[in-house]
């Protein structure tokens, strides 16, 4: 390559890229600028990565009818403006100076139940590892602790030893510049399920891994209802060799709720619905089966399948933005959309090649063909798995400042109605585009008609397409066996200067922190945190708060405070910590609706409610609708847990049989009967409190 550049010519170029946001500037640096081993630069500012890809993505849809050229690509790519492909792709794609896979994150095998087995997978998580990607899998294959086993043991570890081989093979492989993330799950019957849950109360264990607790409509249902449940081991056996049915579903659910809350982890994966909704596992006997997820949990993954990520930015679509007359471009997003799709195929196409530089270089390292078996084994596996799925992971970003563009708050009604539609948009395009492939292209291999008949999730899109599209899809199918996603986009939103993924503005200013790889050399430490890991802050502006403020008549704001400038803006009450986090749940199911894999959202610290009952089900957070008292109720042959444990019949709460009770009746219908006395939890001016039963009144909203 012809082009040679020291980094701080490098470093000045992009800042200026960036109009002077150093963030930005040095997340492409250190993440995305092409560079030899030796550190030199071969690209000077974004723009030669974007013709780098655009080069690259052209080759790949010259094999194809309809072919976008170049320059349209890069029309797409430029200034990160429509089309942003998200992570390894930037790095990895036409880069001749690694060997790398253009997937984020993979999914593999659950471990078998032998030390062989656990060994086997450990070396897969680090073959992936060194090659840039992710990795998740489920450990509820592995027994329980203190099972009898035929070896010198003589009985089983249990779980916790072997989070912890895991977690420390992320965090070897993850030294040097190179990249470690990893999922481990495990299912809500497994025996040793709390141990799992409580396993990162201790800061110290596992902390190379993501946890996360596959629960089932079997045990949510139990919590519902307040009933046991079966922790049994296999956990998806019929005839298990261990079986425990006398474990409370709640206890199980709160414990997991209280670790959430002290420590972010574990995560909760609701495991039937996501089998339900996702369209690969339709092809479950063909190896489509989802067994765990990412690392950021957003895409539920087949072992040896893997996340190939992409992102349109909405905020592009905007136009006369912050003004009255501002509007939504979606004839321009339907479009954008559809040949955003077309690329992320053709980056399937960019990672088979890159598979097979990965096995041709396996092949030709100088070790014996022993030692190489498990990992050319495997990216065979991965390259069977891409070739058939041909998955995609198409997503937005921007869903916050575009909101704020068009004046709409951010959490309003008016917000959930506009973010279900730009999703809507994005499936029903995503899908048609998948669906012209097909025609184009040829559908993926093992599509087949009869198997999708009558799938939720498909039947939501095919159900609104015209006669004509449907007519196409029985026809020629889909080329792609699922589509999109919205991955956390924490490092991209940096280069997009924009909000990340769906989520709002996190502060109009913060200081956030960026991790430092040992190769980065003489750098500026600002911080280094219990693990050793070290790490460089900045003081951050929300760059579309400061084109906000740029559109505005000078002469009105310029005597303006800070604060007086944010309650005069588009962003009032809309950052994370201000929104109301019953609309942030209901943004995120109207979204999800439309999404075929799953959306990375959060919501902040100290914003949910705290409660002794456990996190609630949306729907059972109601408004008190009618309220009567003196009634009176019957003894029924109901018994009662006493503080001993026992069940016993309740006579000694009433009168000769009979008992003074109220009655509740709420919004959704149920009917709630008790003591006058009944202490219940309820939400009033934004935070909980208890009241009497006999003092609610209509319209108080309760908390089951």
């Amino acid at each position: 390559m012809d082009n040679r550049y020291e980094k701080e010519e490098v470093h000045n170029a992009t800042l200026e890229y960036f109009n002077g946001d150093e963030l930005a500037t040095n997340v492409w640096l250190t993440k995305y600028a092409l560079r030899d081993l030796e550190d030199n630069y071969y690209e000077k500012t974004p723009d030669d990565m974007h013709r780098r890809l655009a080069k690259e993505f052209a080759r790949i849809e010259a094999n194809y009818p309809n072919s976008m050229e170049e320059e349209e690509i890069y029309g797409l790519f430029k200034d990160f403006k429509y089309v942003v492909p998200q992570g390894s792709p930037m790095s990895g794609i036409g880069n001749p100076f690694q060997i790398q896979s253009l997937s984020n994150c993979f999914v593999i095998s659950s471990p078998e139940d032998s030390y062989g087995g656990i060994l086997y997978t450990d070396q897969q998580q680090v073959q992936i590892m060194k090659r840039r990607g992710g990795v998740g899998f489920d450990i509820s294959n592995l027994r329980p602790r203190n099972m009898t086993c035929e070896n010198a043991a003589r009985t089983t570890d249990g779980i916790g030893v072997f989070m912890e081989r895991f977690s420390n093979s992320c965090r070897e492989v993850a030294q040097g510049g190179r990249r470690g993330a990893l999922m481990l799950s495990i299912s809500v019957h497994h025996p040793q399920v709390m141990d799992f849950i409580k396993m990162k109360q201790d800061l110290t264990k596992v902390t190379g891994a993501n946890l996360s607790v596959r629960v089932s409509d079997e045990f949510m249902n139990a919590v519902k209802l307040g009933q046991r449940y079966e922790q049994r081991w296999p956990v998806d056996s019929t005839e298990p060799e261990i079986s425990n049915k006398d474990v409370y579903a709640q206890e199980v659910w709160n414990a997991l709720i209280e670790c959430a809350h002290n420590s972010a982890e574990p995560g909760v994966l609701m495991w039937d619905t996501a089998l339900k909704m996702t369209p690969s596992d339709i092809y479950t006997e063909e190896g489509f089966g989802s067994t765990s997820t990412n690392p950021c949990g957003e895409i539920i993954l087949s072992p040896g399948d893997s996340c190939r990520l992409m992102l349109v930015n909405l905020a592009s679509f905007v136009k006369n933005p912050w003004t009255k007359k501002s509007g939504f471009e979606w004839g321009k997003f339907a479009t954008i959309v559809q040949k955003a799709q077309r690329l992320m195929d053709d980056m399937i196409d960019l990672e088979i090649e890159q598979i097979d530089a990965i096995i041709d270089k396996v092949e030709r390292d100088p070790e014996p063909g022993r030692v190489k078996e498990i990992e050319l084994e495997m990216w065979h596996f991965i390259k069977r798995q891409a070739i058939v799925g041909r998955r995609t992971g198409l997503g937005v970003t921007g869903v916050g400042d575009t909101l704020a563009m068009l004046g709409v708050q951010y959490g309003s009604d008016e917000s959930i109605d506009t973010v279900e539609e730009f999703y809507k948009w994005l499936a029903l395009n995503s899908y048609d585009a998948s669906i012209q492939m097909a025609q184009e292209r040829g559908p993926f291999p093992i599509w087949d008609l009869e198997k999708e008949k009558e799938h939720p999730f498909l039947s939501r899109i095919i159900d609104v397409f015209t006669p004509d599209q449907q007519a196409s899809y029985r026809k020629y199918g889909r080329r792609n066996i699922a589509n999109t996603t919205t991955a956390p986009a924490g490092s991209v939103s940096c280069l997009t200067q924009t909000t990340s993924g769906i989520e709002p503005a996190f502060m109009l200013h913060y200081n956030r922190r960026r991790k430092i790889n040992p190769q980065d050399g003489d750098v500026r430490v600002d911080f280094v945190d219990d693990l050793g890991d070290k790490w460089q802050e900045y003081s951050v502006y929300h760059h579309m708060f400061n084109s906000w403020i740029n559109s505005q008549n000078p002469t009105e704001i310029q005597n303006l405070e800070d604060s007086q400038l944010v309650q005069l803006s588009p962003y009032r009450n809309a950052t994370a910590n201000e929104i109301n986090w019953k609309n942030k749940v209901n943004m995120q199911a109207a979204a999800q609706k439309w999404v075929c894999h799953a959306i990375s959202n959060c919501i902040p610290k100290d914003t949910l409610i705290t409660t002794d009952k456990g996190l609630l089900y949306y729907d059972e957070i109601v408004d008190v609708s009618e309220h009567s008292d003196g009634f009176q109720e019957y003894k029924s042959d109901i018994k009662v847990k006493t503080m001993s444990g026992e069940f016993v019949l309740p006579d000694q709460t009433y009168n000769n049989g009979v008992k003074e009770i109220v009655k509740i009746k709420f919004s959704n219908g149920v009917e709630l009967k008790c003591t006058p006395n009944e202490p219940i939890a309820c939400f009033i001016d934004d935070r909980q409190v208890w009241v009497n039963a006999s003092d609610l009144i209509s319209g108080d909203i309760v908390l089951k």
